[in-house]
């Protein structure tokens, strides 16, 4: 069973990562390793702060390491709030705020439904002793609801709506949503990767 590394201290979702990987790998977040100072992701894109943390990460622990950075980007607000999705309404604010904040800005351009185009965005790094050993990205498109539905899942889940459905991720079941996410999308095309160098 291969060890894996994955450079986040998000609990949301390092569970997530596991469901979709499921028991092929034994997996640890960065919260077993106080020592890895916080990395900072100062790319300009989802690939470039997915490298940063993956190298940054493999360069100070003896494992395989695979970060991602990941996000949302709704068409009529110009592709925002994209990398900026988890600081969209500031350092210290809620998922509910982010949220409002998002849906308060749709209200003030006057989207109509069919300019609430949108899509989250995942890429996924994969690193070893500081050498990158590849990057895999996973989209998937939808649009913005009106409201919040639902109460699974994290992040912006309860407003965005996947394409071929009717209910928001937040509606959703996990093993639907790990199915069809932009993240299972991403890990599945890595996971290929560590097979073919026989890791799992």
């Amino acid at each position: 069973m291969i060890e894996l590394v994955i450079a986040t201290r998000n609990k949301h979702k390092m569970r997530e990562i596991q469901d979709i990987l499921g028991p092929s790998a034994r997996m640890r977040d960065l919260g077993a390793y106080p020592e890895v100072s916080e990395i900072r992701e100062t790319g300009i894109s989802f690939e470039e702060n997915a490298k940063l943390k993956a190298l940054a990460a493999s360069k100070q622990l003896p494992a395989l390491v695979i970060a991602d950075d990941s996000g949302l980007e709704v068409d009529s607000l110009g592709g925002a709030p994209g990398i900026y999705s988890a600081r969209y309404a500031g350092a210290n604010a809620t998922e509910r705020d982010k949220i409002g904040k998002l849906l308060g800005e749709l209200a003030r351009v006057r989207t109509t439904d069919d300019q609430r185009r949108a899509r989250f965005r995942c890429v996924v790094a994969l690193a070893h002793n500081g050498n990158l050993l590849g990057t895999f990205e996973g989209v998937v498109e939808g649009r913005i609801a009106d409201q919040m539905r639902g109460d699974v899942g994290f992040g912006y889940d309860p407003i965005f709506i996947p394409q071929g459905f009717e209910q928001t991720f937040g509606e959703l079941a996990p093993e639907v949503k790990n199915t069809i996410s932009h993240r299972a999308k991403a890990m599945r095309a890595a996971a290929v990767k560590l097979r073919q160098l026989q890791l799992v």
